[in-house]
């Protein structure tokens, strides 16, 4: 509870994300933070343990103020812009600032968004808490923005921004277009799909978004969409319209991870799992390699939804390996979720059909996505009869939930099954036109 001594603004915080400013008896800005729920986040400072620094902070708290955010992504660009501006006390105090994670913008004829600790951008001769660049560091950067106290959560935020301002990091006029571009993310600079003058102005609009400026750049946007739109250019317009929409309805749930918890660390009540969630379940079929096709099946509340259900033609892998398979099957899902993730939001827990090779390389594949989803095998037992469980043991919400949740996840890898032999029967018979008989499952 905070204490009575202590002035709020507006008496009282509300539930919703936005930026809190702490400051002492005197007026001066002890620190600045962001939070899911400005309330629930505050109170905690009063009622959890802390480390050193924070408990030093907190009985030296004399007045609170907020600014309430639309989402949890724009309290991360606000926290940063403030604490750059205002370099608050306790903010920096005890820590190694140049440890901080910044958003830099290159000086080149197609910039590139590019992260950088603290630390490295000394080397381009620039003050990451100075707000104009240095001459010798304009050479390399357009802007910096940061510093950001949670690198997930902008490694995140980054994610979620992209499909609605598709920048690139490849280089420009390559032989063919790259992967990104192949997916929307890239908006053709590798192919030379994009005049100078026209991704300009994407990085135009990736400035706004990060200085904190999104109604700005709806208002952008919006003009944008009128003029193609008067102009017949409807294809334009159209696009233009999902990337506003998408913008005022930012789904930033991916944000909240236990980082943005970290000062200090709340401890949620029950599970963070929710089985009544998202669950996912992957399989391969194949026979020696050939046909070989991967399937998701998705559970909602416990139950099949099937409408959410995908089939994966595998076109990478050659010969018999359902590692590899499995690996392109959710690299294309990954993707998915990055360029679309209105539609194909992270699950809860992904259920794999497989052991320790297949586990390893999904985790493998979240950690160089920088993306957090707890991972389940299910593998064949010695007796090929009782179902072996593969999952990182350190795990505390999977532990909890194993048990009640066993069950569960096993009807998602049977139907994950089901739905991929299901598919490589069709495939099969589609490139014989021979009946197939019916496989055991």
């Amino acid at each position: 509870m905070i204490p009575n001594s202590i002035k709020i603004q507006n008496n009282m915080l509300p539930d919703a994300p936005g930026v809190y400013f702490y400051f002492d008896k005197s007026g001066l800005l002890l620190y600045v933070g962001k939070a899911t729920s400005l309330v629930r986040r505050v109170g905690s400072y009063f009622t959890k343990a802390h480390d050193d620094r924070i408990a030093d902070m907190v009985p030296k708290i004399a007045r609170i103020d907020y600014i309430e955010t639309p989402s949890v992504l724009e309290a991360l660009v606000l926290e940063a812009n403030q604490i750059k501006s205002k370099k608050p006390k306790y903010n920096i105090l005890e820590r190694d600032d140049k440890s901080y994670l910044y958003l830099t913008i290159t000086n080149e004829p197609f910039p590139k968004p590019i992260l950088y600790r603290g630390r490295e951008l000394e080397q381009f001769g620039v003050n990451p808490f100075d707000k104009a660049l240095s001459l010798k560091a304009k050479k390399k950067f357009l802007r910096v923005f940061g510093p950001y106290t949670s690198g997930a959560s902008l490694k995140k935020a980054l994610e979620i921004v992209r499909p609605m301002i598709p920048w690139s990091i490849c280089e420009p006029n390559v032989a063919r277009p790259c992967f990104d571009s192949q997916i929307g993310k890239c908006p053709g600079v590798c192919s030379g799909k994009i005049s100078k003058t026209d991704y300009a102005k994407i990085i135009r609009q990736l400035v706004l978004f990060f200085d904190g400026k999104t109604k700005s750049l709806v208002r952008e946007m919006k003009k944008d969409m009128l003029l193609a739109s008067a102009q017949l250019r409807f294809e334009e317009a159209t696009e233009l319209r999902r990337k506003i929409f998408a913008l005022e309805h930012i789904r930033d749930v991916a944000l909240i991870t236990r980082e943005d918890y970290a000062l200090p660390v709340e401890k949620l009540v029950g599970d963070k799992i929710d089985l009544n969630g998202r669950i996912e379940a992957y399989d391969i079929s194949n026979i020696s390699g050939t046909n070989a096709v991967g399937s998701m099946v998705v559970f909602i509340d416990g139950k099949p939804a099937k409408n959410l259900y995908r089939k994966f033609k595998i076109k990478t892998v050659k010969g018999p390996n359902d590692v590899a398979m499995m690996e392109e099957v959710i690299r294309r899902r990954l993707a998915r979720a990055i360029s679309s993730p209105a539609t194909w939001s992270l699950p809860e827990v992904m259920v794999i059909d497989g052991g320790e090779l297949q586990v390893n390389r999904v985790q493998d594949i979240l950690d160089e996505m920088d993306m957090h989803v707890p991972i389940l095998g299910l593998a064949k037992g010695f007796d090929r009869k009782q179902d072996r469980l593969v999952y990182d043991r350190k795990n505390e919400d999977l532990n909890r939930i194993m048990t009640r949740g066993k069950e569960l996840f096993q009807k998602a890898r049977d139907e994950a099954h089901r739905f991929a032999v299901k598919f490589h029967r069709e495939r099969r018979r589609a490139t014989s036109g021979v009946p197939i008989k019916k496989l055991r499952p």
